[in-house]
C-alpha cells in the first residue's frame, strides 16, 4: 500500500517568546532579586553590622524592585504588551 498523504511545508512562525535575550534579562533579574535577599539578611548573620540594618534592608528593597520591575517589563514585552506597530 502506498503512502498518498502529502507532504506540506512546515509552519513559520514569528515565536517572540524563544528570543535568548529574554532569558538572560529575566536571569539578571533573578540575580538581582537573589542579591536583594542576600543582603537584606546579612546584619542577622554578621552580629558587627547590626548598627547598619537600615542601610542594608534599604539597599535589599531597592534590588528587589528593581528586579520585580526588570522582571515584569521583559515578561510583558515576551507577552507582546506594550509593542507599537
Amino acid at each position: 500500500m502506498e503512502n498518498t498523504a502529502v507532504e506540506r511545508q512546515p509552519k513559520k512562525t514569528d515565536n517572540n517568546a524563544n528570543q535568548t535575550h529574554y532569558y538572560v534579562t529575566l536571569t539578571m533579574a533573578v540575580a538581582i532579586g537573589l542579591f536583594g535577599v542576600f543582603v537584606r539578611f546579612l546584619p542577622d548573620v554578621v552580629p558587627a553590622l547590626n548598627q547598619l540594618t537600615f542601610i542594608f534592608s534599604l539597599i535589599a528593597n531597592l534590588a528587589i524592585l528593581i528586579a520585580a520591575f526588570i522582571a515584569f517589563k521583559t515578561v510583558f514585552a515576551i507577552m507582546g504588551f506594550g509593542n507599537k506597530k
